[in-house]
C-alpha cells in the first residue's frame, strides 16, 4: 500500500488486501467508488453531473447494504446462467453479422469497427434499446467519462455540452422505462419492471437510474477487454494462429486476458471507521483505490504472472471485482467475449497486427482501453 497525493487515495495492490476490503462492507463504503475530476468543474456542470440520473439517485454500484441487497436481488435475475444461455444465439448472430461486414477489408481498426459496435449492439439487444439510439448511448457514455475523469484544463463550452448530454441520457432512460411500464417487451428493462424475483421488481425511478449504468458498463468494458485480449495474443508466441487452430482454448484466452490486462485498473472504497488494511492504519474517511489490475500480477495469480500465457496455469484475477459488488454481468461478459473471439477466429484465421503505428491507449484512469488497434488479414 502507498498513498498517492495526485489521487488523494491509498493505493492497494495486494490481492489478499483487496479481497479483505471488498468482504468488509460494514467498514468500507462503495458510495464514492467512481473517480473524481481532478480539476474543479463549473457549478452548473457539477450540478448536472450530480443530478442527471435524478435527485440523490445512485446506481447499484454506489449503494451499500441494505439498499444494495434489495436492488441487486432484482438485477441478478436478468443475468442468471440460464438467462445468459437463452440469449447466446442473439449474441452469436450479432458477432457473425459484424464479422462478415469487417472481413471484406484487408485492414481495419478493430476497436471502432468491431469491438465497440459489437458490444454496444449486444447490450442494446439485451436491454431493449432501440437501434436508432445506440450511437447516442455511446456518445453519452463517452461524455460521462470525460466529465468524471477530467484531468486538465478543458473548454467550458464543451464541458457544458457533455453535461447537457448526460441530462439527455437520464431523460432517455426515464422515457424508456415509461414505455416499458405501459407496454412490456421481451427485454431486460421489462423484466426488471414486471418479472422480479419472488414478485420483487424495481420502481420506475430505480430502473431509470440503472439503465445508463447497464449501457455504460455493458459495452465499454467488453469493448476494452476485446481490444486488449487480441493485442496481447497478437504479440504472444504463435500469435492469432494458435487461437484459430484451437491450440489455445477460447475460455483460457479470455481469462488470461482479463488477468493480464484488466479493462478496469481499479475502483475506490471509503473507510467508514478507523481501520487497518495490511499493516497500515487508516482513519475514517480515508479513500482507497483497489488496483484490480495489480491483483492479476501477484505471485499467486498465475504460473508466470509477468507473462501473457493462456492456459499455462491459474488465471486468478479481480477483473470483475469481488464480494457483494462482484460484476452482476460477469457470466454475460465472458460469454460475449468468447463468442466474439470464436467468430473472429473462424472467419479470419490469419488476423494479425497491421504494420506501422502502434496501438494507442485512452489517456484516462482507471480505465485501461485501446482507442485504436489496426489489424489486417494475411
Amino acid at each position: 500500500m502507498f498513498y498517492a497525493p495526485l489521487l488523494d487515495a491509498w493505493c492497494v495492490t495486494r490481492r489478499e488486501d483487496m479481497v479483505a476490503v471488498l468482504r468488509d462492507d460494514p467498514n468500507f463504503s462503495a458510495r464514492d467508488h467512481n473517480p473524481r475530476p481532478a480539476v474543479a468543474l463549473p457549478e452548473d456542470v457539477s450540478r448536472m453531473l450530480r443530478t442527471w440520473r435524478g435527485a440523490d439517485a445512485l446506481a447499484v454500484g454506489s449503494l451499500d447494504p441494505p439498499e444494495h441487497t434489495r436492488i441487486r436481488e432484482v438485477l441478478n435475475v436478468g443475468f442468471t446462467p440460464a438467462r445468459v444461455r437463452e440469449f447466446e444465439p442473439t449474441i452469436r448472430a450479432v458477432a457473425t453479422d459484424l464479422v462478415e461486414r469487417v472481413a471484406v477489408a484487408e485492414e481495419f481498426d478493430f476497436i471502432t469497427e468491431f469491438a465497440v459496435p459489437y458490444s454496444l449492439e449486444v447490450i442494446g439487444r439485451r436491454l431493449g434499446i432501440p437501434d436508432g439510439y445506440l450511437d447516442r448511448c455511446r456518445t453519452w457514455s463517452e461524455q460521462r467519462i470525460e466529465l468524471m475523469m477530467l484531468r486538465g484544463d478543458a473548454d467550458l463550452d464543451r464541458l457544458r455540452e457533455y453535461a447537457r448530454g448526460l441530462m439527455d441520457f437520464g431523460a432517455f432512460a426515464r422515457s424508456l422505462v415509461q414505455e416499458r411500464l405501459a407496454s412490456p417487451q421481451d427485454d431486460l428493462i421489462s423484466e426488471l419492471l414486471h418479472e422480479g424475483k419472488a414478485g420483487r421488481t424495481l420502481t420506475a425511478d430505480e430502473a431509470s437510474v440503472m439503465i445508463p449504468t447497464l449501457i455504460f458498463a455493458g459495452h465499454m468494458t467488453c469493448a476494452e477487454a476485446l481490444g486488449t485480449i487480441l493485442f496481447q495474443q497478437f504479440q504472444a508466441p504463435g500469435g492469432w494462429a494458435k487461437v484459430a487452430d484451437g491450440t489455445i482454448a477460447t475460455r483460457d484466452l479470455v481469462e488470461e486476458g482479463l488477468r493480464f490486462d484488466s479493462p478496469l485498473a481499479g475502483m475506490y472504497r471509503t473507510a467508514v471507521n478507523d481501520v487497518v488494511v495490511g499493516d497500515v492504519h487508516l482513519a475514517a474517511g480515508s479513500r482507497l483505490l483497489l488496483l484490480y489490475g495489480a491483483a492479476g500480477r501477484g505471485s499467486q495469480s498465475s504460473a508466470c504472472p509477468a507473462a501473457f500465457s493462456p492456459g499455462s496455469g491459474s488465471a486468478s484475477h479481480l477483473a470483475f471485482g469481488h464480494g457483494i459488488h462482484f460484476c452482476l454481468g460477469a457470466g454475460f461478459a465472458r460469454s460475449e467475449l468468447e463468442i466474439a473471439i470464436q467468430a473472429l477466429a473462424t472467419r479470419m484465421p490469419g488476423l494479425t497486427l497491421a504494420p506501422g503505428r502502434l496501438p494507442r491507449h485512452r489517456p484516462v484512469f482507471p480505465l485501461r482501453a485501446l482507442t485504436e488497434l489496426r489489424v489486417r488479414q494475411r
